[in-house]
């Protein structure tokens, strides 16, 4: 086949999928995400807003056994999954591709979104497994099997979870990586990609050989640092440029609010483009979180659901607004070339010249390592369910991790809008089920947050007790 007839085959199938990617977001998604948030916000009387600063004291609550999980480390697990390239990519591309405004729906869909956070997280904490060294697990395929006893159903959402951060987001994190490079003189779009794909593929492997406890280690390391100076040098880059931050805000409200615009190519609006990112870096409902929130050991499953709201607003309100008002106050032009790594890479050069596009290469790195570990953290315990709650063999592990390493390696050499479609399309199938699935067992979550709040009003420190909540003991499994 020449290479005339592999452009077009792949233009094809890349068509195809930003197809299935436009119809799945606008309006299907849209509407179940909008539905659902609000629906959870009403629920739980704004739970994600009103109780914001006793998440915050949460996080320093340290586990009752030190070789347990504690809030703080799965908290961290999901943000190391949440936290990484997309909020940097992904921001610059949906200010690039959709416009400005695409900042306040990204905005307004995290406070909404965190109450979904909220309600699957708490779900997976009442509802997980005790495992045989005396930890716990579980996810949404846990309680979609137990609560709505619905096991094929569950085994489906495993399935999309495994497309989804085994294939989907690890293809575009190594997309997104590599294309940083793009601005530098070395780079040949033949074989640099090739060689970044197969360095990261092979960091990645030797890193998997520690197990899911050297992941939680080494995120638990990571993520902070890499969090806390890259919001830093954004805000180094917005005080450089403070005169034209009034003017920024103005063309992202202005932007946002110009319905006419909007509805006259909404696949392509701010709003979508500001949705479609926004979910893909905070992952809220999605149905990822809740698979690293049950294996944290509480006294009480609303404690580890308020944690998880903070991992939302640190990926959206704190690491993606400020890759957003980085650029938008640098004044450098937004452009389809330019969307991605350059857009950022252009901006902070506003302020520190050829060190910019250094520092974004190197942030990416750290973010793209560990959204590939806390990725493949979630894609085990998917593997493990659909084993019959059996740890699959080592043989097999080995087989599959090595599919994952070359999955990585290709997504550095596929086109943009493939690796973005990938990531949509998987990421949208799991949303699809888990949020309707939290929808129809939103009364559980909401009885346990009405029996925490009465115990703290109490003066107690919160204890679960399943009949607190008019569950039977027999329904559940860690909570005898």
């Amino acid at each position: 086949m020449n290479t005339a007839e592999n452009t077009g085959i792949g233009t094809a199938i890349a068509d195809f999928l930003d197809r299935v990617d436009g119809f799945m977001y606008y309006p299907l998604l849209i509407i179940v995400m909008a539905l659902a948030g609000l629906y959870f916000t009403v629920l739980t009387k704004g739970v994600q807003v009103r109780l914001l600063p006793e998440s915050i004291r949460l996080l320093k609550e340290p586990p009752d056994d030190k070789q347990n999980v504690s809030s703080l480390q799965a908290m961290l697990v999901s943000t190391a999954s949440r936290v990484g390239t997309g909020n940097i990519i992904g921001v610059s591309t949906a200010i690039c591709l959709g416009g400005p405004g695409a900042c306040f729906w990204m905005w307004l869909m995290c406070i909404i979104g965190a109450s979904s956070a909220f309600i699957e997280s708490t779900l997976a904490q009442v509802y997980k497994k005790r495992s045989s060294d005396g930890g716990c697990y579980g996810g949404p395929a846990y309680y979609i099997e137990k609560a709505l006893h619905a096991p094929v159903l569950a085994g489906v959402f495993c399935v999309f979870l495994i497309c989804t951060y085994a294939v989907g987001f690890n293809l575009l994190c190594s997309y997104n990586l590599q294309s940083s490079f793009a601005v530098y003189s070395f780079y040949n779009e033949k074989t640099t990609p090739l060689i970044i794909g197969i360095v990261l593929a092979l960091l990645t492997g030797y890193c998997l050989l520690g197990g899911g406890k050297r992941i939680v280690k080494l995120t638990s390391l990571i993520v902070p640092f890499m969090g806390v100076v890259y919001v830093a040098i954004s805000l180094l880059v917005i005080i450089f440029h403070i005169a034209s931050v009034p003017a920024m805000f103005i063309m992202i409200f202005d932007d946002a609010f110009n319905f006419k615009a909007i509805f006259s190519g909404v696949a392509g609006s701010c709003m979508i483009y500001g949705i479609k990112r926004g979910l893909y870096s905070n992952e809220a409902g999605v149905g990822s979180a809740p698979n690293a929130s049950a294996s944290a050991r509480v006294s009480h499953p609303v404690k580890q659901g308020l944690v998880q709201t903070l991992s939302v607003y640190i990926d959206t309100l704190l690491l993606c607004t400020a890759t957003a008002l980085m650029c938008l106050s640098s004044g450098v032009e937004r452009s389809a070339e330019a969307a991605g790594a350059p857009y950022v890479q252009n901006a902070l050069s506003s302020l520190i010249g050829g060190a910019g596009p250094i520092f974004i290469t190197i942030a990416l790195v750290l973010f793209a390592f560990t959204t590939l570990l806390g990725n493949l953290y979630y894609v085990d315990n998917a593997l493990i369910y659909l084993n019959r709650k059996r740890q699959p063999s080592e043989k097999f592990m080995r087989i599959f991790h090595v599919l994952c390493v070359i999955v990585i390696m290709i997504g550095a050499m596929i086109p943009m809008n493939a690796a973005w479609a990938m990531a949509d399309i998987t990421m949208g199938g799991m949303t699809l089920i888990n949020l309707p699935c939290c929808m129809m067992l939103g009364k559980v979550a909401v009885d346990a947050l009405a029996d925490y709040e009465r115990q703290k009003r109490e003066g107690k420190n919160p204890e679960f007790f399943s009949r607190n909540i008019g569950l039977n003991e027999n329904e559940l499994d860690f909570w005898k």
